[in-house]
């Protein structure tokens, strides 16, 4: 009897020892999750807004985030997008006094998305891009003038307006490299709650950005073992404890307005009349052009020329092969310092990864039916012959509702954007595939102003977050777990303690 006794107290110490040590585990492990994952209220949110003033338009961005993740990669999204009626702020260098009422709509639109109780908490930023820097190259005193309208015009509404400045081509085209990538989950490490060891998922290789704008071109990745052979064109980043080391280069008069611009200025050269017959415009197309207009822009300099009359009429032919030539002419090859180039003698390393194609790639893209990843290079190519060749008359009649100067340009921007992939970036038919025409990212926007926006607000980290927040239903069931853990032990803990015979009955 006494050696079952001795059996008894032994066991319901050793019992009692182990309930203790799951009772302090179970706390500190309530008390881990608690303060490390503990949420705040689902509505304490904060605002950004951005402005994106473009060559051809301005459109307005709001993105808002939990105030309590601003660190975690993916958390930030876009609320809303309004384009600001009329053109560029570049074409108000005349009239600056009309910039105030040209932003109100979409500002007064941002008073009523975003709560009235945080207006002056929101900041505000508006980027300008190569539409203004071609205006600052004309005369920096007639962009200087723009800015200070747009400023004084923006200072007037309720929000942290953080200023409007000239983006340069180098930051549009990294922004643009961070929002896709930020967008895509790229940057982030996943991290498990219970360790400070992070651990790399698949896939976490970053994709390229191809940028088109009505001004410039703008592209950017990760070269795979490749030095940067040009000072110029190298970025280095360190987002989320990974460092990054980022090709880029902004060529500025080949957005597809202005690339088209130069294509005109070029081909009239050699007009023997006021007729300009163009492979890039459906055959029965025809429009009347300015000479002052046409070398309005500095980037028609190097082809302008006395012509002998102040108007020609372009007379569309529409023939794909003959307008890809003239494109290419664009395109000067014939000179390269370094060991490969792109065009006009700037580097470019071997393309690596895949690519994001957003802006107008995407949209003409879209519009032509070509954004499918299924669709070859070489099919891509045959629709654009057809479309081309398509007569004027058909072409307006197969689309009635979209504006003829659009309309009459997708010709030649189809044509351009696969002249310049092609031809001038080096993409080829296999990795064609690799190219990806993207709008939106689980609906963001696919472009430069949320990369510019977090960047401004320090809402990229330099390294990567010790934990991940669990998602709420996670957090809920291990707060429910440990606390019936804590509720067992307990329960069982008093039973040992006051009739201890329970347990030892079936020893007796």
């Amino acid at each position: 009897m006494e050696d079952k006794s001795n059996v008894k107290t032994f066991c319901s110490k050793n019992i009692l020892a182990i309930l203790g040590f799951s009772s302090i585990i179970a706390v500190i492990a309530l008390l881990a999750v608690g303060l490390t994952q503990n949420k705040a209220l689902p509505e304490n949110v904060k605002y950004g807004i951005v402005l994106d003033a473009g060559s051809s338009h301005t459109s307005l961005y709001i993105y808002k985030w939990p105030a309590e993740k601003e660190n975690d990669t993916g958390v930030v999204h876009q609320v809303e997008e309004c384009r600001v009626k009329g053109p560029g702020i570049s074409k108000f260098v005349q009239k600056v006094n009309e910039i105030g009422i040209y932003l109100t709509d979409c500002m007064e639109r941002a008073r009523e998305v975003i709560p009235r109780s945080q207006h002056q908490e929101t900041p505000v930023y508006l980027g300008a891009t190569a539409g203004m820097r071609l205006l600052r190259m004309e005369s920096e005193e007639l962009a200087d003038r723009v800015l200070d309208v747009v400023e004084r015009s923006l200072s007037n509404y309720p929000f942290d307006f953080q200023g409007a400045r000239i983006i340069t081509g180098q930051e549009e085209g990294a922004y643009g490299w961070i929002t896709i990538n930020y967008l895509l989950g790229k940057f982030s490490q996943k991290t498990r709650w219970f360790s400070i060891v992070p651990y790399e998922t698949n896939n976490q290789e970053t994709f390229g950005a191809l940028d088109l704008g009505g001004a410039s071109t703008q592209i950017t990745f990760v070269p795979q073992n490749q030095t940067i052979e040009s000072p110029d064109n190298a970025l280095q980043f360190r987002l989320y404890g990974k460092d990054y080391n980022v090709y880029t280069h902004s060529f500025l008069c080949y957005g597809k307005d202005q690339a088209l611009w130069q294509k005109l200025a070029k081909d009239i050269q050699v007009s023997s009349n006021e007729i300009l017959r163009d492979p890039c415009f459906h055959p029965g197309y025809k429009k009347v052009v300015n000479v002052s207009d046409l070398y309005k822009t500095p980037c028609t300099k190097r082809f302008e020329m006395t012509l002998p009359f102040q108007q020609f009429e372009i007379q569309g032919i529409g023939n794909y092969q003959q307008c890809h030539q003239r494109i290419l002419e664009l395109f000067n090859t014939s000179y390269c310092p370094y060991s490969q180039c792109a065009f006009n003698g700037i580097f470019l390393p071997p393309l690596q990864g895949d690519f994001g194609a957003f802006s107008a790639f995407y949209f003409v893209m879209k519009f032509l039916n070509l954004t499918s990843e299924k669709v070859s290079q070489e099919k891509v190519t045959e629709m654009m012959k057809k479309f081309c060749a398509q007569p004027w008359e058909e072409i307006k009649t197969s689309y009635a509702g979209v504006k003829e100067k659009y309309l009459s340009e997708y010709c030649f921007s189809g044509t351009y954007i696969l002249s310049l992939l092609l031809q001038g970036y080096h993409f080829t038919a296999d990795s064609w595939e690799h190219i990806h025409f993207i709008g939106k990212i689980q609906g963001s926007d696919a472009g430069w102003t949320l990369g510019y926006m977090l960047n401004l607000t320090n809402m990229i980290p330099a390294e990567q977050p010790l934990s991940t927040p669990l998602s709420h239903s996670t957090y809920v069931f291990l707060m429910v777990l440990f606390s019936l853990v804590l509720f067992t032990v307990a329960i069982i803990g008093l039973l040992i303690f006051h009739k201890p015979s329970y347990f030892w009955k079936d020893m007796v």
